[in-house]
């Protein structure tokens, strides 16, 4: 691992840490010297696994598991979390996809991806603030989507979701910039993935992105991690699209 950028006292949750870009997340603030907190709803194994790999490899790290829809497993695990001290930095990463084109698309379509994306994010945010608040220092990331800034045929639901917390992201910057704590949006475009590979095809890349190729979740952490260091200290209020170029 490379030098830390902070203290081991700085407590890091990564929310979806387990899949792809959230691994990558984790690796990347582990490095950068958080103590890191992978969490994951069905992939337990995979997020203690991950735990395991980044504490062998000299950094700080554990595993917790919870579904972010259930406010009340939620409020048991951060109580939990917050015992052994604030998170002051939150990556909100945890998403899912549940596409249809509108005219078809059924109301649990729409509920499951509003509930992952949005109510997910108030049910881990909401109860994190007043302790992080109190360390007047912090670090909160929210992932969207580039469908958020642009829309995306077939993804009203997830573009909605998207959008919302960009709109959250901005007017929680204002309540919280005298505090130490910024609070920004990392909006990917097509990052490859296993859910992007099925998606996209390397024609369709090339096609789509100005750059003809599709990015990497690494990408994405080493923006992530920027933005949650002490450099990072003057952004605030953004969404920070990283596309290839697409818009």
């Amino acid at each position: 691992m490379s030098k830390p950028a902070f203290a081991h006292s700085r407590r890091a949750l990564v929310t979806g840490g387990s899949g792809e870009i959230g691994t990558a997340i984790c690796r990347r603030l582990a490095a950068d010297g958080c103590h890191v907190i992978v969490h994951a709803n069905h992939s337990v194994d995979r997020a203690e696994a991950l735990a395991a790999a980044m504490r062998e490899q000299g950094g700080s790290a554990q595993a917790v598991s919870f579904d972010i829809t259930d406010p009340h497993a939620t409020a048991a695990a951060i109580a939990s979390v917050l015992a052994h001290g604030p998170i002051q930095v939150l990556v909100n990463n945890a998403g899912v996809h549940d596409d249809a084109v509108f005219p078809g698309m059924s109301a649990a379509q729409w509920q499951r991806v509003i509930d992952v994306s949005l109510n997910g994010f108030f049910h881990v945010t909401q109860p994190l603030m007043l302790p992080m608040i109190r360390t007047r220092w912090g670090r909160i990331l929210n992932i969207t989507s580039v469908a958020g800034i642009t829309g995306n045929r077939g993804q009203v639901n997830y573009a909605a979701a998207k959008g919302a917390l960009h709109a959250a992201t901005k007017s929680l910057a204002l309540e919280v910039a005298s505090r130490g704590i910024t609070v920004n949006a990392v909006a990917p475009g097509i990052i490859a993935t296993t859910m992007s590979a099925g998606a996209f095809d390397a024609e369709s890349i090339a096609r789509m992105v100005p750059m003809k190729r599709a990015g990497r979740p690494e990408e994405v952490a080493d923006l992530v991690g920027f933005l949650a260091s002490d450099q990072a200290a003057y952004i605030s209020g953004q969404i920070i699209s990283i596309n290839g170029g697409i818009i």
